[in-house]
């Protein structure tokens, strides 16, 4: 019975965690899109935060109020704020990424997302690994296999649109920064959640103090021009509205996920995004496919379930370990 609700469990973050790969892609298009007609990426994620936060204030209100929850307490805060700093600086350096590059650059620098997460999460113990278990062999095997598959889909093709891109190099370095630092908010993710398990009021705190960041960077940048501010009421602000409601969905499923499976189990899923990417960019902006992205994509999905399959088997040890394990011989109200 406890393997079945494990079962159930995982199937449901699986699922969960590639619905919000292909919401990710679908924000990065948007933001390509309203920034190419001129757009401040800064602006950008001023008003998307916002509609964000007031999309989750009800969400909040219903959490308190069904669940008992702990304090609020200064260390929590705390911690939260500290999730939202590091996100801000991630978010200002991707939105602007893409503003120089493509969404598929975006997915395909992703590879150093995994590696970076697999490698802060060994040094500071949130992750084990022993050449000994074939578990771990996987995992390490696995995630070496999806960077490498990410890499082919970047290289194998990346000399020709460097070539008519000459702001890609640009766009590829912030792209770089955003996920070297969400590998690091991953960490402090799973470290908050540890602490607060409510899923919802850690993303509103969290999308707050991204709006509250955002803000103040975005008036130092534009503060020259007031016209960045308006919106017009037209594909714009649908745009903005449904990047705001898709990231608060993203964070809220994102954390959900981290208190259940770990940091590292997060950050893998993150090369999908490339081939999610290029088939949406290729329909909706006009890009081209090549031989590379395919080849890439083979390479990163069996990298991809062999991470899966080294998870599930240690999930599935665990589980029996605790099941099988003899009763404790200490029986303290009896010996009193």
């Amino acid at each position: 019975m406890a393997e079945g609700r494990l079962c159930n469990i995982d199937g449901l973050i699986l699922t969960a965690m590639v619905l919000t790969e292909f919401s990710n892609v679908g924000v990065n298009t948007l933001v390509k899109s309203v920034t190419s007609k001129g757009l401040s990426p800064f602006v950008v994620l001023v008003y998307s935060y916002a509609f964000g936060s007031l999309l989750l204030l009800p969400l909040a209100f219903f959490s308190f109020r069904s669940r008992s929850l702990p304090p609020l307490t200064s260390s929590v805060l705390y911690k939260m704020g500290l999730l939202g700093l590091i996100v801000s600086a991630a978010q200002i350096a991707g939105y602007n990424g893409i503003k120089y590059s493509s969404p598929t650059l975006s997915s395909a620098m992703s590879n150093v997302n995994p590696a970076f997460t697999f490698i802060l999460a060994i040094i500071f113990r949130m992750e084990k690994i022993s050449i000994r278990k074939e578990t771990s062999v996987a995992k390490v095997l696995g995630t070496l296999l999806s960077i490498i598959g990410a890499l082919v889909v970047t290289l194998y093709h990346g000399p020709v649109l460097m070539s008519s891109h000459s702001d890609w190099v640009i766009g590829g370095g912030l792209l770089a920064l955003q996920y070297i630092l969400l590998s690091f908010s991953y960490l402090v993710m799973a470290h908050t959640m540890s602490r607060y398990p409510s899923t919802v009021v850690v993303t509103l705190v969290h999308n707050v103090c991204i709006l509250i960041v955002c803000a103040f960077v975005s008036l130092l940048v534009e503060k020259d021009d007031s016209k960045a501010w308006i919106i017009r009421f037209d594909v714009t602000l649908v745009s903005l509205v449904a990047v705001g409601a898709l990231n608060s969905a993203y964070y809220i499923i994102h954390t959900w996920a981290v208190s259940h499976k770990g940091p590292v189990y997060l950050s893998m899923f993150k090369p999908l995004s490339i081939l999610i990417a290029a088939a949406s960019t290729t329909l909706f902006l006009g890009e081209t496919i090549y031989l590379g992205i395919l080849i890439g994509g083979i390479l990163i999905a069996i990298g991809f379930y062999m991470v899966l399959w080294g998870k599930a088997k240690e999930a599935k040890v665990n589980i029996l370990g605790s099941i099988e394990s003899p009763p404790s011989q200490k029986a303290p109200l009896l010996g009193n």
